[in-house]
């Protein structure tokens, strides 16, 4: 099942009572706007609302990073989704919002998901309809979560893949923060990147809409940065969410092996001793 639906799918969608859409909005930082707010304000009709904060670990002291699987299915279930419901996110902003609900999902063994392609925007272009309000109640349900470690990667991980050098590492941060010229965004963490990560700055991978290049175009652009059918490249970012873009455009670029480091820039950018660089001998 490909990540995303497009076009006159979404007229399909529309009339198909067994899907159940989730807006995933959240905001990066620097932006302001308030996602439960605008998704009272305008949803597609029958959504519900899926807060990443809220489906995240409580625990962790690293923003909102995955939660624990029985915490994923006490959630998941709540909204009313089994294992086997069709599940179809879109965002009201940023596209990240989107791709990290559907890395989540898919982390969590979750076979049918996936993105409205363009977002709410691209649905309202297509003119379906949209609804005000707190969104649709469904009875809870019983979620039985099926994890997919190869889809995520913690510290030590990391910790052993640099040292190694035996994994593409893609950061979808801008370069301005890759190469430490400007700070970053959250406290107390250090500027620069991974020794041997490649910076692909997530919005290189669409187009000026906001629209994901097409296939041929992000192969070309992934196999410029060292990955391979055989290599397995991982995706970070600040803290996980950006690079879930990234992850996205790998599977639709057929290179569907591939790992999110959920701590990301958060967790390596603050943690004593870890390898940081500025280096630009990669570009």
């Amino acid at each position: 099942m490909s990540p995303l639906i497009s076009g006159s799918f979404l007229h399909t969608l529309a009339k198909d009572t067994s899907i159940r859409f989730l807006d995933a909005t959240t905001t990066l930082p620097g932006e302001t706007f308030n996602p439960l707010e605008r998704f009272h304000a305008c949803h597609i009709p029958g959504s519900q609302y899926f807060d990443i904060d809220v489906f995240s670990d409580p625990q962790s002291s690293l923003p909102h990073t995955v939660p624990s699987a029985a915490r994923f299915a006490h959630l998941f279930g709540a909204l009313g989704i089994t294992p086997e419901t069709h599940v179809v996110f879109y965002d009201q902003g940023n596209v990240a919002s989107a791709c990290r609900a559907w890395w989540m999902t898919k982390l969590f063994g979750h076979e049918k998901t996936q993105i409205i392609h363009g977002g709410l925007r691209a649905w309202q272009q297509q003119n379906l309809p949209v609804e005000q309000g707190a969104g649709a109640e469904h009875a809870p349900q019983t979620y039985h979560p099926r994890t997919e470690y190869s889809r995520i990667a913690g510290l030590g991980d990391m910790l052993e893949h640099v040292r190694l050098q035996n994994r593409p590492i893609l950061d979808a941060r801008s370069a301005d923060r890759f190469y430490g010229m400007a700070p970053e965004p959250r406290a107390g963490v250090k500027s620069g990147h991974m020794p041997g990560a490649r910076n692909i700055p997530y919005k290189t991978v669409m187009d000026e809409n906001g629209f994901f290049l097409p296939a041929a175009q992000l192969e070309t652009l992934f196999l410029h940065a060292g990955v391979s059918a055989t290599t397995h490249p991982i995706t970070t970012c600040g803290s996980g969410m950006t690079a879930a873009v990234l992850s996205v455009a790998l599977e639709l670029a057929g290179f569907t092996s591939n790992a999110l480091y959920d701590g990301s820039w958060a967790e390596w950018g603050s943690t004593p001793n870890t390898p940081i660089t500025t280096d630009t001998s990669h570009d």
